[in-house]
């Protein structure tokens, strides 16, 4: 079970359910890994949409590690994803929504409320 509110995440890697969250441990090694000065930086290189697999393979190993899992970034770039590099893409971009509180609505949520009927 995942806490959105503590920027947990959940996703099916190489057949197995995983938590992930960007703790601020796993923050900093991130800032480390793409050098980083600050938080506000490493947000605005998300924020371009240009992300290397490479970039994925860092961002969702820190997640695993930073919700306890051991495993190291070669380990995770051997496990299939169900939807595949998108499938990665998606992953990374809920794990980034759910560690800086950006609300992204579910599949089934309607993307505006329903318009109120004068009956």
């Amino acid at each position: 079970m995942t806490n959105r509110h503590r920027g947990e995440i959940f996703a099916e890697l190489g057949g197995k359910p995983y938590r992930l969250c960007l703790t601020l441990g796993a923050l900093a090694e991130l800032e480390a890994a793409f050098e980083s000065t600050d938080l506000v930086a490493l947000v605005k290189r998300f924020e371009t949409g240009h992300l290397a697999a490479r970039d994925l393979i860092r961002l969702l190993g820190s997640g695993l590690r930073g919700a306890g899992h051991d495993i190291s970034d070669s380990e995770l770039s051997q496990l299939p994803h169900p939807g595949g590099v998108q499938g990665y893409v998606q992953v990374a971009a809920d794990l980034l929504a759910a560690t800086f509180g950006v609300t992204t609505p579910h599949k089934d949520t309607p993307a505006n409320p329903p318009v109120p009927q004068n009956i």
